[in-house]
């Protein structure tokens, strides 16, 4: 049944689908426009399509809205969203907003709001759900919720401006990084920055890693050193070093100063190498086991939740020490052939000896060649003594290949 009346925090992340039920998108945020006089009037959705492309869905081709989606007449301009001066986006500038109650009894904050459609078909912001400020210090106490319509409250002259970048966060708190940093990015720089900066260090630092460079140094500028140094820590050292190769040099050192000092050192190893070359790409963290290690044992490193995917698809074999740069590089085993072995076989007699590995040197060109041609997802890095001290990924080199702007393409 279509809904008449719905809060627009609920509609996030709800489904678009045209008339024939097939999906369109999803619901990122509502834009509404402010009036002379009376409520803000709903001007049309934020909508994310395939490709993470985000598209204005104006509110007339809305045809209903029911739980857990949205109908529209299929008629949907595939340009990209450009936000118009008169409009506001819901969830990512009101919410959050502090408002004055009218009736005298103090301010709140706007936690969402609903929008009800009138006899003339135009959807209004009605009702605020608000939220007094605490009135004990415990950590843990919230402040007294409330409903008010629009008419009752006015906006603070100090706020109008500056959304809760909590709210704003709590929001985008199901986000994986990668939609985040998209998220981020269609924020004015000047609330990225504020929203990034509320970020804890763990999620800041996976949402660097999938910024554009420009963006990156925004954030990081506006970093202390030593909150810079610990979000640093925890970003996989081939995307830190890039970042940091476009600081002030004073600026690198003295935040690597403040770093952890074997991260500290996987960074300078990684700053002295060209950018388009395998020890520019290259991570320092590959999954590394001598050939007496079991197949139930490298399952068990596969398996840890900090792993991510690309690592995980491979299991690099070494002589003593197991840390790069490793003893000598002995070869490589693939996951799949972890998976037809039984848990008590070794490594060593599983290895993969026909891949050969790359040197520091080696540039991109041959390094995406060698990935297509063999089917790969990473490749060994050697230095002169053949001993193991990186792994190129396939997501490193997509990176570099593809344009600087290719997370804005239509």
């Amino acid at each position: 049944m279509s809904a008449t009346r719905v809060f627009v925090a609920r509609l996030a992340g709800c489904g678009v689908f045209d008339p024939a039920g097939d999906r369109v998108g999803k619901v990122i945020d509502v834009l509404v426009g402010y009036r002379k006089s009376g409520a803000p009037r709903a001007t049309g959705l934020l909508v994310e399509i395939t490709g993470r492309r985000r598209v204005l869905v104006p509110i007339a081709r809305v045809t209903s809205i029911a739980p857990g989606q949205v109908i529209t007449n299929g008629i949907i301009d595939y340009r990209r969203f450009v936000q118009r001066g008169r409009e506001v986006r819901v969830i990512a500038e009101i919410l959050g907003r502090k408002v004055i109650l009218k009736d005298g009894s103090g301010s709140a904050q706007i936690e969402d709001l609903s929008i009800e459609q009138g006899k003339n078909k135009d959807w209004i912001v009605n009702e605020l759900f608000l939220r007094r400020p605490k009135t004990s210090v415990s950590p843990f106490a919230r402040g007294v919720t409330l409903f008010a319509n629009w008419d009752q409250v006015s906006e603070s002259e100090k706020d109008t401006e500056n959304q809760s970048a909590q709210q704003l966060i709590a929001t985008y708190s199901e986000m994986r990084p990668a939609d985040l940093a998209s998220a981020l990015m269609d924020l004015p720089e000047e609330r990225m920055v504020e929203v990034a900066e509320e970020l804890d260090d763990e999620r800041l630092a996976d949402v660097l890693e999938e910024l554009p460079e420009e963006e990156q140094i925004e954030i990081i500028q506006e970093l202390d050193d030593e909150r810079a140094a610990e979000v640093l820590d925890l970003m996989e050292p081939d995307d830190a070093a890039d970042l940091m190769a476009n600081l002030p040099e004073a600026r690198t050192e003295a935040i690597l100063e403040l770093m952890d000092e074997e991260e500290a050192d996987d960074i300078r190893q990684l700053m002295q190498y060209d950018e388009f070359s395998a020890g520019g790409l290259m991570t320092t963290e590959p999954l590394i086991c001598s050939a007496d290690t079991t197949v139930a044992e490298a399952m068990a490193l596969i398996r840890r939740k900090e792993i991510s995917p690309v690592l995980a698809a491979s299991v690099f074999v070494t002589l003593p020490p197991y840390e790069t740069a490793t003893g000598k590089y002995l070869g490589t085993v693939h996951f799949q052939r972890l998976l037809r072995y039984p848990p008590h076989e070794r490594l060593g007699t599983l290895l993969d000896t026909e891949l050969e590995p790359v040197t520091a040197t080696t540039p991109i060109s041959q390094i995406h060649r060698t990935l297509a041609n063999y089917n790969l997802v990473a490749l060994p890095v050697v230095d002169d003594q053949h001993c193991l001290i990186g792994v190129v990924t396939v997501d490193d080199v997509l990176d570099h290949l593809l344009p600087e702007d290719w997370r804005n393409e239509d």
